[in-house]
């Protein structure tokens, strides 16, 4: 007997509180929920709360009761857990339980806290519980994709799926890291290194979306589940969406961006095309127009549909009800207003049976035109018809013959079914008319020589008539239906060849730079042609350039002699004004040409993204030199000039003889010219520096390199501002893949920029962390920041936000050092720091080379650096030299004089 009947209650209730990361608030909600309950009389008990130290959380534990926790010994250390069989003697309405996918200590009755949980409910007492989004099962690897971080601890999804309720606590990514900065989740030492990896807003913006993306799942669930209960077949306009329904016709095109503009009007409306075809699998419907319609519907947002139905306002329907749809939209009806007589039409139809779902009818120019007609091709192929024909001439006079001989012993119906017989064979073989015609010959043979009066055609009996009626309707029906049969099952081989052919090809566009010869060759091979040939017109049309290949330029082709023009092909294509499809070999017939078509929009698609992505490639080196130029105009015409300035003034003083300087005046005179040289210096190498970069000729000596030695050099490179800074760089880091000079300088840049905006008694904090197959090196500081929009200017070269102070924002240094940044395969980007302040993140990738094992673990900081001061990077830009490779890869001999000499 389970548990539950012993206690006299029923399975209680679960209740899930999910957050999307942790200090959400899921435990501070649990618990205020439990002091609901207990407010309102109902026995509340606390199974297991886990506070993190968080006095507020602590605070509502206050007049719980709380049943003691199980102590559990592992490897000689003891742990507390929950005490499932506590809980189920106390025998409380409600317990509360954290921490949903805890895993329990190793020698635990399960394995699992939620199998703890699955016990107490079976029990009778509800639960209520908190999860986080990163702990469901299915959510693990994208989760640990997304932050780094991998979740050892996960829950079933069905296991929160099947709660009773399910309450997402939601919160912004900036408000939970202005929580954690202010202490209100980790303790104060462990804040900034959460906020550098786990806590980043971009982490916390994706596990939102995920946990309110799952949430939202569970809630369609619920509402299907609620309406299927309780027998709700129409539409609840929770969410608009809109149907359309396409036939492949030339009016499909319209159809779909009315129906995107309809939903545009509606925040949120999903866009799903439909597309009905017929049980026998066999569609008037032209591929290379549904497949335009489709990708069309896909560009625009929408989802493509298709569903197998005989009467299609009905499957269109269900459809609609099915998706919960609000919207249909239909195009006016083709037919003629003769054939509306006879029939009302789809559009009619579903309006009428539409029920709470609006209908638009949508008007168009193919509205009324007919569907046009096309001659059936032959059921059968030519040899069986042969054979058919053969068979009923041979088959005849040799039945009859053989008939005639036993004439006086056999009665007429048995003649009649014999010759049936034959008739039907005449059929299968060669189909309805050779059919046809034999059992027209027999009618006639049966009637002189087997009907009495013998020999003779007349009838005596009007039975023998009848009878020899029946066998001529017989005969023909049959004729009929195998003639049917044969042209169905052909007609459905050729639709499946077609479709396998569309198949196979409709991968080939956007698979790589020569996507569009495979596919030319793909098709040619498929139809055994001799040549399929890509042609684009080079000028204006006129009235004789189809047969002018002067007027035409072959783009790609596949086979052995192109055509040069459209005239010389055996079939062709007109894709549009420019682009015309030709092949060569033989001619196709006409089902043939409807793939040819959809092959032709393929190769036209692919054509458009080879173009495309030239194009863009082309640009991209103009728009990087024509910025690069801009910014030494710039740093020549501004920053040159102070430094300049106050050497030149420095020096002008020092000739004075009519001034009698001091020694301590020389001496200031002296520092000042010297400072400013050496800014003169240093703004001239980070413009040789830049001007390398633009050339792609910046030599860099890649290697594996260690942060631990790195920093410290770039930290004592800071001279007397090195007090203002403190580092936390484990030695257990891997190495990374960089230039230790330019690695060095970089690292200078940054720092230098943080402490000088840093306010007095707050120093600039340097960290490094592993995530995934890079390495992050952050320097924090808790200076005024930026404005997020400000983010990407801070990078273009002399860019100072509006300040013309030269000792004051953000110069030359940040714009080479995201430069270098780059050279190296890494990338440099700003982020607020919580509770103010800019965060320079620099990535940088592993390296693959195996790494020692380190057996001590020092860390940097600023009270204990190297004091080597080696040579200064920002001084000397280092020189192209053997082993060495370019950042870009241009060939030396660069642009830099030509754009020194420019500005």
């Amino acid at each position: 007997m389970s548990t539950a009947s012993t206690t006299g209650r029923g399975r209680g209730r679960l209740r899930v509180y999910l957050g999307a990361a942790p200090g959400v608030g899921k435990t501070y909600a649990m618990l205020g929920e439990g002091r609901r309950r207990l407010e309102r009389g109902t026995d509340v008990v606390v199974g297991f709360v886990e506070t993190h130290g968080r006095p507020r959380t602590a605070a509502l534990l206050a007049d719980l009761e709380i049943v003691p926790r199980k102590a559990m010994i592992h490897r000689e250390s003891t742990f507390t857990e929950l005490d499932t069989d506590a809980i189920i003697a106390r025998r409380p309405r409600v317990a509360l339980i954290d921490e949903l996918a805890h895993t329990n200590v190793p020698g635990s009755r399960n394995a699992k806290r939620w199998q703890d949980i699955e016990e107490i409910l079976d029990a009778g007492i509800d639960v209520v519980s908190t999860v986080n989004v990163q702990h469901l099962e299915s959510l693990n690897d994208v989760v640990h994709e997304i932050t780094g971080v991998p979740q050892r601890e996960t829950v079933p999804d069905e296991v929160v799926r099947r709660a009773d309720q399910v309450e997402l606590v939601d919160m912004a990514p900036e408000a939970l890291r202005r929580r954690m900065a202010h202490g209100n989740v980790y303790p104060p030492e462990k804040v900034d290194a959460a906020l550098s990896n786990y806590f980043r807003v971009g982490n916390l913006t994706a596990l939102r979306e995920l946990a309110l993306l799952w949430v939202a799942g569970k809630v369609d669930d619920q509402l299907d589940r609620y309406r299927a209960e309780h027998g709700i077949a129409g539409t609840w306009e929770a969410r608009e969406r809109v149907v359309v329904a396409l036939t492949g016709g030339p009016e499909g095109d319209t159809l779909v961006r009315r129906a995107a503009r309809i939903a545009a009007r509606s925040k949120g409306a999903d866009l799903l095309a439909l597309h009905v075809t017929r049980s026998d699998g066999l569609t008037g419907a032209d591929p290379a127009s549904l497949a335009r319609q489709r990708a069309l519907v896909e560009d625009m947002g929408g989802t493509y549909h298709q569903v197998v139905g005989d009467d299609v306002p009905r499957a269109l329907l269900d459809f609609a009800r099915g998706v919960n749809a609000t919207q249909l939209v239909l195009g006016a009806s083709r037919r003629g207003r003769f054939a509306q007589i006879f029939s009302r039409g789809v559009g009619v139809t579903t309006t009428a049976l539409s029920g709470s779902i609006d209908v638009h009818m949508i008007t168009h120019d193919e509205a009324r035109k007919g569907r046009g007609h096309t001659t059936p091709r032959a059921a059968l192929t030519r040899a069986r018809r042969v054979t058919g024909w053969i068979i009923a001439a041979l088959g005849l006079p040799l039945l009859t013959t053989a008939l005639h001989l036993v004439r006086d012993d056999v009665n007429l119906p048995v003649d009649i079914l014999l010759f049936l017989l034959l008739v039907v064979g005449v059929a299968l073989a060669g189909g309805m008319w050779p059919a046809v015609t034999a059992a027209v010959a027999g009618f006639l043979l049966l009637n002189y020589y087997f009907t009495p009066p013998v020999d003779r055609f007349t009838i005596a009996d009007p039975e023998n008539l009848f009878a020899l009626a029946v066998y001529v309707l017989v005969a023909v029906m049959v004729s009929a239906v195998v003639d049917l049969a044969a042209r169905r099952t052909r007609e459905a081989a050729r639709a499946r060849a077609d479709a396998e052919v569309l198949s196979t090809l409709a991968g080939h566009v956007l698979r790589g730079e020569h996507a569009l010869a495979s596919l030319l060759g793909r098709l040619r091979e498929t139809f055994g042609l001799g040549s399929v040939t890509l042609l684009e017109r080079t000028g204006e049309p006129g009235p004789d350039d189809q047969s002018d290949p002067q007027c035409w330029r072959i783009i790609a082709t596949a086979g052995d002699t192109p055509c040069t023009c459209p005239a010389t092909a055996d079939t062709d294509v007109v894709i549009d004004e420019r682009l015309v499809l030709a092949v060569r070999g033989r001619l196709l017939e006409a089902s043939d040409r409807r793939v040819l078509e959809a092959f032709a929009a393929e190769a036209a698609v692919a054509l458009r993204q080879n173009r495309l992505e030239e194009e863009a490639g082309q640009a991209r080196p103009l728009a990087e030199a024509d910025k690069m130029r801009t910014a030494l105009l710039a740093a020549v015409s501004h920053d040159l000039r102070t430094p300049l300035a106050s050497a030149k003034a420095a020096v002008d003083s020092l000739r004075n003889t009519d001034i009698d300087w001091s020694p301590e005046d020389r001496g200031e005179l002296l520092a000042t010219a010297d400072e400013s040289l050496t800014k003169l210096d240093r703004l001239v190498a980070n413009l040789l520096d830049m001007s390398r970069l633009q050339a792609g000729v910046l030599g860099l000596a890649l290697q594996p390199t260690a942060l631990e030695e790195v920093v410290p050099r770039a930290v004592d490179d800071l001279g007397p501002l090195r007090d203002q800074v403190e580092g936390d760089v484990s030695v257990e880091l891997p190495e990374i893949v960089a230039d230790p000079a330019l690695l060095e300088r970089i690292l200078v840049n940054l720092i230098s920029n943080a402490v000088r905006y840093s306010p007095p008694g707050r120093k600039v904090l340097v960290t490094a962390s592993r995530h995934g197959a890079h390495v992050e090196i952050r320097v924090v500081d808790r200076g005024p920041g930026i404005p997020s929009e400000a983010h990407d200017r801070v990078f273009l070269p002399f860019q100072r936000l509006g300040d013309r102070d030269n000792h004051t924002g953000v110069g030359l240094g940040l714009a080479l050092s995201r430069g270098l940044a780059e050279a190296m395969g890494g990338t440099l980007s700003p982020e607020e720091t919580p509770g103010g302040g800019l965060t320079m993140i620099l990535t940088l990738p592993v390296s693959t080379r195996p790494q020692a094992v380190s057996t001590t673990a020092p860390t940097v900081a600023s009270t204990d650096v190297s004091t080597t001061a080696p040579t200064t990077a920002s001084t000397a830009a280092p020189t192209t030299a053997p082993g060495t490779v370019n950042a870009v890869g241009n060939p030396a001999g660069s642009t830099l004089e030509s754009a020194v000499e420019e500005a």
